[in-house]
């Protein structure tokens, strides 16, 4: 058993050797290797590739999609140019192959959907987000680099946070009717921040919450573990206010898998007793927080009911006939679907909708992917959701080794095995926040799909180049010296 999961996740997958046999590969990368090395600019590729890629996290929630798509485009553009010319082999992971293969299911998708100009623009869009995930992947195998984006995003983030909470305070007017009209939530203020929508306000702020959790670990310093600290209080605070019912869903996931992952990291250190109840008193803990939470402030204990209210309410109501819709749409092309993007769907959408019940999306991730890709590309994409958390898991578990292991070498030079555990435990922690986001935002992902927006989209590859970023470094371990921590 354990070996067909090995098999299924790619776990035992030898990429070094292929990539020294393929012809392509050797052919395409490298390729300009003389003339980067005579390049004064290219001597500076890591920073100029980071600095392109903290420009768009830092603008993102600030500017219209257009200029985003302009920086994405140059950050693709640049990691195609750092490809030819890198002077080293690239650093593939099972990760890569599988969005390499999501990327030409799509591209399938594209050439035989009905609408293939709309899909074309889709396709377009989901190449850029996928290239830009390659330039992350790569720029991030540095730990400096890595911690330096996660700092850029928590604080531009923060900045978000500060005025959502403003607009709750100054109870801010809705910019379109996101609350029941007949319920006793009609008026309910719902901040939106930069972002314009509450919705995609609180999956925005998801992966801030589990990036400055781990932060609070992986900073050193009182001062900065003080900063990181208020980043979690005010991104949670705001993610209250957003009454984005998804992005709570999101949240409680997000905090279980966080829980149960410290739990796992500190777990060789309990005694037996702890090791054995911690995991449990901890999730029933925060049961206990969340249910008292709800019952005490009938503002949030309105908003979660509405959730089992079925078609009650006009939220739901609306999500429902959506599903329908598309159900209908996906039983009429199952294998392949009709194609990339909300312009294909919008195409294809109003020939099955029900009247008045306009949608730009499927308003869930999953049946979105499986419209737009069909069965063979939802099958795909959690393929590549089970290998990217498998790949985090084991690089989880081989620091944690490293880590607790280097314990009984520390009398013969405390000072450098110190240096070398603090810098593994903290790296470990973003590993931790990343996967622990995926799990929040796929949670958020199946009732709605803010996702696929712009400045969602970009941090949930961002994530996953997290995670695909260790797996170079690990295989590099034995070769090289450890690189400098925070």
């Amino acid at each position: 058993m354990n070996s067909v999961w090995q098999q299924l996740t790619l776990a035992n997958l030898s990429l070094s050797q292929w990539q020294n046999a393929s012809y392509l590969l050797n052919w395409a990368i490298g390729n300009a290797r003389s003339w980067r090395q005579s390049s004064w600019l290219m001597q500076w590729a890591e920073p100029l590739g980071f600095a392109l890629l903290a420009l768009t996290f830092g603008m993102g929630p600030f500017v219209n999609n257009a200029l985003v798509g302009v920086l994405m485009t140059a950050g693709a553009a640049f990691w195609v140019l750092l490809t030819v010319s890198d002077d080293r082999a690239i650093a593939l992971t099972p990760i890569h192959l599988l969005v390499l293969l999501y990327w030409g299911i799509a591209t399938v998708a594209t050439a035989m959907s009905p609408v293939k100009a709309a899909a074309f623009t889709g396709w377009s869009k989901l190449t850029l987000y996928l290239l830009f995930f390659a330039l992350m992947a790569r720029i991030l195998r540095d730990p400096r680099w890595r911690s330096w984006l996660i700092a850029v995003y928590l604080n531009v983030a923060l900045v978000v946070s500060f005025y959502g909470v403003r607009q709750w305070i100054d109870k801010v007017p809705p910019l379109a009717t996101w609350n029941d009209p007949t319920s006793s939530q009609a008026d309910l203020t719902r901040v939106y921040s930069f972002l314009g929508n509450p919705n995609l306000l609180g999956s925005y702020l998801l992966p801030a919450i589990a990036l400055s959790a781990a932060a609070l670990f992986v900073w050193q310093g009182w001062g900065t573990k003080f900063l990181a600290l208020t980043m979690l209080v005010v991104n949670c605070a705001c993610l209250r206010y957003t009454d984005s019912r998804g992005a709570w869903i999101g949240f409680v996931a997000l905090l279980v898998v966080f829980l149960v992952l410290l739990w796992y990291w500190y777990s060789p250190l309990m005694p037996k007793f702890w090791r054995t109840l911690a995991l449990p008193l901890g999730l029933g803990g925060l049961a206990g927080a969340l249910i008292l939470g709800v019952l005490l402030v009938p503002a949030l204990r309105d908003r979660v009911s509405s959730m089992f209210v079925g078609r009650g309410d006009s939220s739901n109501n609306f999500r429902i006939t959506v599903w329908t819709a598309v159900i209908d749409m996906i039983r009429d092309r199952p294998i392949i679907g009709i194609g990339p993007g909300n312009t294909a769907f919008n195409k294809v959408y109003p020939l099955y909708m029900k009247p008045k019940f306009t949608a730009l999306s499927a308003y869930s991730v999953l049946l979105e992917i499986a419209v737009e890709t069909g069965f063979i590309g939802l099958m795909c994409f959690l393929w590549l959701l089970t290998v990217t958390v498998n790949q985090g898991l084991v690089q989880i578990k081989s620091l944690r080794d490293s880590q607790f292991n280097t314990s009984n070498l520390e009398e013969k030079s405390p000072n450098l095995k110190s240096q070398i555990r603090n810098l593994k435990s903290n790296q470990a922690f973003w590993l931790i926040g990343a996967i622990a986001t995926l799990a929040g935002m796929m949670a958020h992902g199946f009732f709605d799909t803010v996702w696929y927006r712009p400045e969602v989209n970009m941090l949930w590859w961002l994530m996953v180049a997290i995670i695909a970023s260790f797996y170079n470094n690990s295989q590099q371990q034995q070769d090289s010296p450890l690189t400098e921590g925070e």
